[in-house]
């Protein structure tokens, strides 16, 4: 039998090679936009940029080398010039398909890179074959801006699978929900109320603060940031804080939390530093109709009531005072028990000046002796006064009497 020459060898062989087959080549020629192989036929295989990668703006000299070894799938036997086209992203995404669809039946965690982001959700690519994770499914969580998953690694499963139809669908939020649920479970084991964990802030309200700690989330309220008073939470604290706190309460799932530890009670030394007599200085806190409320320290407030204020009258405490005021002040009552503290200003000042007494009238003041003079000698002339009333009416009665002389 008459043996083959090498090129006769190739010839059989690349007879053999068939639209569909799957043929592995050595890297002979690396182009910016072209694979050559050597596929051991006369004829080079050769892969496009557009049949290697979805990227368009990839440089395959960055990715291939020379004397690489590759794995394609033949599209064309004779393209007309006597080389073979082949396909490299056609098989990967054959071979990825495959991989998806095992996923899916095993409910394997896939980690892939996210290679697009959508207006309704992400792209991302294994082995070359694409999978749509829909926005609703990418967080356990409302998701505003999709943009930040670009190029990142996520971990998914794969819940449905159709690749005729070009539908591959992932889910990401099924995984952080069950991880979730697993890390709440250990985390409501273990904590207790009065237990002090570390947390990071999430999310902040008008009303309060929510802090992620580490499987569930509690609310520190606006009442629980401080001793003191806080106008505004937003102001205090920022996202991505961490945070020392304290379980206040538990109740099912909520969690309540406080920064208002006991031993910074500013109550606990208050009888020493606020006693009765003192003389202190504050800060003008919120005013009413009635008074005005001075914080003497973080947690600690006192009324400084409006008849308090001045000697003088006030009608309002916003008429002589500001919110934010610094004033000097004398504690007139303490009490403890109810946390009640009591200020004066109008003690500081002098005393009231005394009201100037009106001018007295020359009133004559009377003994006895002299008032029963007095009244023996009123009886003696209204006595008098009726003598002299009774002549005269004698007097006229004896005219009208007397003859009229013609």
């Amino acid at each position: 039998m008459q043996e083959m020459s090498f090129e006769q060898m190739l010839d059989e062989t690349c007879k053999t090679v068939r639209n569909g087959d799957i043929v592995e080549g050595t890297v002979i020629d690396v182009k910016e936009d072209e694979i050559i192989l050597n596929i051991g036929c006369k004829a080079d295989g050769i892969i496009t940029k557009n049949e290697y990668t979805n990227d368009p703006n990839v440089d395959l000299r960055e990715l291939i080398h020379v004397g690489d070894t590759l794995e394609a799938k033949v599209v064309k036997v004779n393209d007309g010039e006597g080389q073979t086209l082949l396909t490299y992203k056609r098989l990967a995404a054959e071979k990825g398909n495959k991989r998806l669809e095992e996923a899916l039946e095993s409910h394997e965690i896939l980690t892939a890179p996210v290679v697009q982001v959508l207006n309704g959700g992400l792209i991302a690519v294994v082995e070359e074959s694409r999978v749509f994770i829909p926005a609703s499914l990418v967080s356990d969580s409302y998701e505003k801006n999709l943009e930040k998953y670009a190029g990142q690694e996520i971990e998914f499963v794969i819940t449905e699978f159709n690749p005729r139809r070009r539908r591959i669908i992932g889910d990401r939020k099924q995984i952080l929900v069950e991880r979730k649920k697993k890390l709440q479970e250990e985390l409501f084991a273990r904590i207790a109320v009065g237990d002090v964990l570390e947390g990071v802030v999430k999310n902040v309200t008008d009303f309060g603060a929510f802090i992620d700690l580490g499987g569930a989330d509690g609310l520190l309220h606006i009442s629980e940031m401080s001793w003191g008073h806080v106008e505004n939470p937003k102001k205090v604290f920022k996202v991505g804080e961490k945070l020392t706190v304290l379980i206040k309460d538990i109740n099912g799932e909520k969690i309540a939390l406080s920064l208002k530890f006991p031993e910074s009670n500013p109550w606990n030394n208050a009888a020493e530093k606020f006693a009765k007599d003192t003389i202190i200085t504050g800060r003008v806190a919120r005013m009413t109709d009635f008074g005005a409320f001075v914080e003497l320290e973080p947690g600690v407030d006192a009324l400084l009531h409006v008849s308090q204020i001045s000697h003088t009258r006030v009608e309002k405490p916003s008429d002589v005072l500001k919110t934010g005021q610094i004033i000097t002040a004398k504690i007139v009552d303490f009490n403890e028990a109810d946390r009640k503290i009591n200020l004066s200003m109008k003690a500081l000042e002098n005393a009231a000046p005394k009201a100037a007494p009106a001018e007295e009238e020359d009133v004559p003041v009377y003994s006895d002796e002299a008032n029963d003079e007095f009244v023996e000698q009123g009886a003696a002339e209204a006595a008098e006064e009726i003598a002299a009333e009774e002549v005269a009416q004698d007097v006229a009665e004896a005219a009208e009497e007397a003859p009229v002389e013609e």
